[in-house]
């Protein structure tokens, strides 16, 4: 496990959380380089979160690549098939090719090709909850021949590695169809609870659903969804998207998928405009809602 170099191709939350815990876990080097590294305000922040992880900062994809045993992509589910295009040109034959990315089976299957035609080891992963509460321990499903060699080395890291198939595809169709049900009940929450806000319902609403599903506290999992979707929507109507793609290429019409990735969408602009500036470090549902109910403009209908 010494001689294990990991870089990571993208280094957004997912790339910063796992290098800060490959380190710990005592790989030999950990480098990572992303799209955005030229952006001078990126970078100072990048560096920052870096240089104490113990993670290099590469100069290029090619920089990242020459020194790696083992590349780990974690970008945006739109970027999937591009960045493996683009590390394929340059990857060190041999070297293993993780990749995290939420993609549909087919986009993960062209990935594998590309890889595999470069000399290297493609293993696909579905990254199965958010990482920062597991950090290295994430669970993940992995697919692909190579599979049970690197979820060896995986696991020895402390890694929560579960080889599924050696068929590219069934790791991330399974991702998939969870984040039908997972984004879509954040979707669900963030329109329910936002509706019934105007009307003046939320708590009787809420305590419904606290009976009918007792197992989960409705008004700390509504925080958290609002918040989640407001940090990371743009990222989650990407996956979402790839999920449309899954669900058309198993035959049919993504109507849900397709409505989930706008509402993320919707949310994601809603932060970019400034609109949840200043609302602290945890705030609760209630401010976001009141945030989105303040800027829509006079309501149509206020019975």
């Amino acid at each position: 496990m010494d001689a294990l170099r990991v870089g990571l191709l993208g280094y957004g939350e997912v790339g910063r959380v796992f290098g800060a815990g490959l380190q710990t876990a005592g790989v030999a080097w950990t480098g990572a380089w992303d799209v955005q590294m030229d952006d001078p305000l990126w970078r100072t922040k990048a560096v920052e979160q870096a240089q104490p992880a113990g993670v290099h900062l590469c100069a290029g994809l090619a920089d990242l690549c020459e020194g790696s045993t083992l590349l780990i992509s974690a970008v945006t589910a739109s970027s999937t098939l591009a960045v493996a295009q683009a590390a394929a040109r340059v990857l060190q034959p041999g070297s293993f090719f993780l990749d995290l990315n939420s993609a549909s089976p087919h986009t993960k299957q062209q990935a594998a090709a590309v890889i595999e035609s470069a000399g290297a080891h493609y293993v696909e992963a579905g990254v199965m909850t958010s990482v920062p509460p597991y950090g290295l321990r994430v669970p993940m499903l992995l697919g692909g021949v190579h599979a049970p060699r690197l979820a060896e080395q995986l696991r020895s890291l402390g890694m929560d590695a579960t080889v599924v198939s050696e068929r590219i595809g069934v790791a991330s169709a399974t991702k998939m169809c969870r984040s039908v049900m997972i984004k879509g009940l954040e979707a669900l929450v963030l329109e329910s609870y936002t509706t019934a806000r105007h009307y003046g319902v939320e708590d009787a609403m809420i305590a419904t659903l606290q009976e009918t599903f007792p197992a989960i506290d409705w008004q700390q999992q509504g925080g958290y969804f609002f918040s989640r979707v407001a940090q990371h929507g743009k990222r989650r109507a990407e996956e979402m998207r790839e999920v449309a793609n899954t669900v058309q290429e198993a035959g049919f019409e993504p109507w849900m998928a397709s409505a989930i990735a706008e509402k993320h969408d919707w949310m994601a602009a809603q932060a970019r405009a400034g609109l949840f500036q200043g609302l602290g470090a945890q705030p609760n549902w209630q401010a976001y809602a009141d945030r989105l109910l303040a800027a829509r403009g006079p309501a149509a209908n206020d019975s």
